[in-house]
């Protein structure tokens, strides 16, 4: 029995018909797209030719970003209107922390969406029409939070 067949040594032989294969090889190696447009958007997020990430580095910022999107959303529609004022707390601070948090998600898209193409994961478009919606809404919110900050 060879180790590639055997499920008991998951670590020494994963990949191993990709070895084989030159279009994977060629991934691995650091190939990238080099449409034009990929390439504007390499040059716009500042990326080196650095090596490539993996697929797991991209998800994880993706999903770090979507937290702190979510906690948001979170704090600003359900905790701070619903939840403290009945109980005479945080009346005023909404505007405030709405702003920092949507900072933080604003930063933590932008990096995801670096992560996303610095892997070169093949839905680095997708993702980054995604993350660019979120920021105009978060955009958006920051303004009418400055706004009613300062009433």
């Amino acid at each position: 029995m060879s180790a590639a067949a055997d499920p008991n040594t998951n670590d020494q032989l994963v990949g191993a018909d990709e070895a084989c294969d030159p279009l994977a090889e060629a991934a691995l190696a650091g190939s990238r797209s080099d449409a034009p447009a990929d390439r504007f958007m390499r040059r716009l997020l500042r990326l080196s030719d650095a090596p490539r990430l993996s697929a797991n580095d991209a998800r994880s910022a993706f999903q770090k970003s979507l937290v702190w999107t979510a906690a948001r959303c979170l704090l600003m529609y359900i905790v701070f209107p619903f939840v403290l004022p009945p109980l005479g707390i945080a009346l005023g601070v909404g505007p405030v922390i709405g702003i920092t948090i949507g900072l933080l998600a604003m930063v933590s898209i932008v990096y995801s969406i670096r992560r996303f193409w610095r892997a070169d994961h093949s839905k680095r478009w997708h993702y980054t029409v995604f993350g660019s919606l979120i920021i105009a809404f978060l955009i958006w919110a920051t303004i009418a939070d400055t706004i009613r900050l300062f009433d």
